[in-house]
């Protein structure tokens, strides 16, 4: 249930068709940040595996632990957010270590090493800030508006995503093809978004909280927390990465590596355009059924990937939809089973169990590209995906 202060934060000050103020305010730290780690993402598979020479399998273990290195992260950062009732606090320091990152990759070079490691930190950085941000957009929200605040925010988020690949692109020409020029502006960027947080997101009202690691080991005990958790990391297993995704349409196309971070427009355009009116259907028609035709959507986009031409289009379209139904509406479904004094660490179980099974759905599909060569890994990718999507439709967890 809500406390009383925090149900007349949701609805003292609506901003955006009703959704409050403070998700919109978070929306916007998430649209600017997404545009400085997007810069990044939208570049570095190319530097890496063009500029730096690594086979698939090598990417495949970086990419992995770029993924996973949130793991234990998410559940310490949600726990200490709701133990001192510091969401804002533990978001924003999320945020300022994801920043620093950014000077960190201008500092590694070309070791591969120094990389690895200061991609792990940028991804603790994002551990430590997603839990406590979504249950200050869970707690800010009525329980029946969760998945329209939750695709407000994703939508706004997903113009960050869009901006940030067309902003590198921007800073390489301007440069010259200069990868630190990237990396510096966007730190900038992120430096900005921190900023913005701090002026305008406002903390969840309330005292300090009576929750302890018992209370929160508790959670996976209750029948349907158990089973969503345990279907998200079953579906994280069979999830190929973003990463991946735009690998293998460069590969199919042979895009040239000027334009090659453009290749997640596709995706974030579909996202944007989507976001809000599947939070709305998520709200209406129920959350999980949504979140897994996310899915059936992603493996649609494996098996057109599997071929060529007009049909990667569609692929990367398909590939905008699943993040439009599963992102948020995860979110949106967990959140209402978790108790308040919970809720960021709630959250952050959900998140974890989910970056643990994409770290090694990475590996895996990095060693299948390089044992079995890319069509027959697709094609493996996307019979895995369907097989768990069908037998999560048949089990349907409780409905939150």
């Amino acid at each position: 249930m809500y406390i009383a202060a925090s149900r007349s934060t949701a609805t003292e000050r609506p901003a955006l068709r009703g959704v409050p103020a403070n998700v919109v305010a978070l929306g916007a730290v998430s649209l600017v940040t997404d545009i400085s780690s997007e810069m990044v993402t939208a570049v570095l598979p190319l530097y890496l595996v063009l500029g730096l020479g690594l086979n698939p399998l090598q990417f495949g273990l970086l990419d992995g632990l770029y993924a996973g290195a949130t793991a234990l992260v998410r559940v310490a950062g949600g726990h200490l957010a709701d133990r001192w009732r510091r969401l804002k606090a533990v978001a924003g320091a999320g945020y300022g270590l994801s920043a620093v990152c950014k000077l960190g990759l201008l500092a590694a070079g070309s070791s591969v090493a120094a990389i690895g490691a200061v991609l792990a930190v940028d991804r603790t950085g994002k551990g430590l800030r997603t839990a406590p941000r979504d249950a200050l957009i869970s707690l800010s929200s009525e329980p029946a508006m969760l998945g329209r605040s939750f695709g407000v925010h994703r939508a706004m988020d997903t113009v960050g995503a869009f901006l940030g690949p067309l902003t590198a692109t921007a800073v390489l020409a301007l440069s010259l093809g200069s990868y630190p020029a990237v990396f510096f502006s966007s730190f900038c960027i992120a430096a900005f978004g921190l900023l913005l947080l701090i002026l305008f997101v406002r903390d969840h009202p309330g005292t300090v909280s009576s929750a302890s690691l018992s209370n929160a080991v508790s959670l996976v005990r209750r029948p349907g927390f158990r089973r969503i958790l345990g279907w998200t990391v079953a579906l994280g297993l069979v999830t190929v990465g973003d990463s991946f995704i735009y690998l293998v349409v460069q590969r199919r196309w042979d895009v040239a590596a000027t334009y090659f971070p453009l290749l997640p427009l596709g995706t974030a355009g579909v996202y944007l355009l989507l976001a809000m009116p599947l939070g709305k259907l998520a709200d209406r028609l129920g959350r999980w059924p949504v979140f897994l035709g996310g899915h059936a959507a992603l493996c649609g986009a494996l098996l057109l990937l599997s071929g060529s031409g007009f049909g990667l289009v569609v692929a990367l379209a398909l590939h905008g939809v699943f993040y439009a139904a599963t992102d948020g509406v995860l979110m949106a479904a967990a959140g209402p089973l978790v108790p308040t004094e919970l809720r960021a660490t709630g959250l952050a179980v959900i998140q974890t169990g989910q970056a643990v099974a994409r770290m090694f759905s990475s590996v895996l599909f990095g060693l299948a590209w390089t044992v079995w060569d890319l069509q027959p890994a697709v094609l493996v990718a996307a019979g895995a995906m369907a097989a768990v999507t069908l037998a999560a439709a048949f089990a349907r967890p409780v409905r939150p």
